[in-house]
């Protein structure tokens, strides 16, 4: 039996580990009637119908406990939104532009004298980045985002259109 050098062999292992993950040997998920993000275990599903389609890890904002109330909290809103579009270009790689703040976001935030915020949305990592991977999760690094990988954001984009739900739980 041939005797490799340590290096090889380890050089080896993380060849397999990044080529054959279980990220790279994932399906391309069907068509997707609704996105369920759920805060806690920073997790975002496809859903077709009642069937899970595909659940994704992912890194969120820097606040990320209670709902969003307010411009430059880092916090996600909670409740139920659309996608009201898509942005191919933008500072991060594509984005899903979530319908944040509605009709009763403004109105809390009228009452408390505050501005609501906006631009809230599922996203790739910021753009030139998208090299970091999985590790972007390593920490909730985002201003009051969903975010994924690169990779992940392509298939979430092609399985969802404009109008699809987003719900967002605690």
């Amino acid at each position: 039996m041939p005797r490799y050098p340590i290096c090889f062999s380890l050089a080896l292992l993380v060849a397999v580990y990044v080529g054959c993950g279980s990220d790279s040997l994932r399906r391309v998920p069907q068509h997707a009637d609704k996105i369920l993000v759920v805060k806690s275990t920073h997790t975002l599903t496809l859903m077709g119908g009642d069937r899970v389609l595909r659940t994704y890890r992912v890194a969120l904002g820097r606040n990320s406990v209670g709902p969003k109330t307010r411009r430059g909290d880092h916090k996600i809103p909670e409740g139920l939104y659309i996608i009201d579009s898509k942005k191919e270009h933008s500072r991060f790689y594509r984005a899903l532009h979530i319908s944040y703040p509605d009709a009763e976001d403004r109105k809390h935030a009228q009452l408390g004298g505050y501005d609501p915020g906006a631009d809230v949305e599922i996203h790739g990592v910021e753009n030139g980045l998208g090299w970091i991977g999985r590790l972007h999760r390593a920490v909730d690094w985002t201003d009051g985002c969903v975010a994924l990988t690169d990779d992940e954001m392509d298939e979430v984009w092609n399985a969802v259109d404009v109008g699809t739900p987003v719900e967002i739980r605690p």
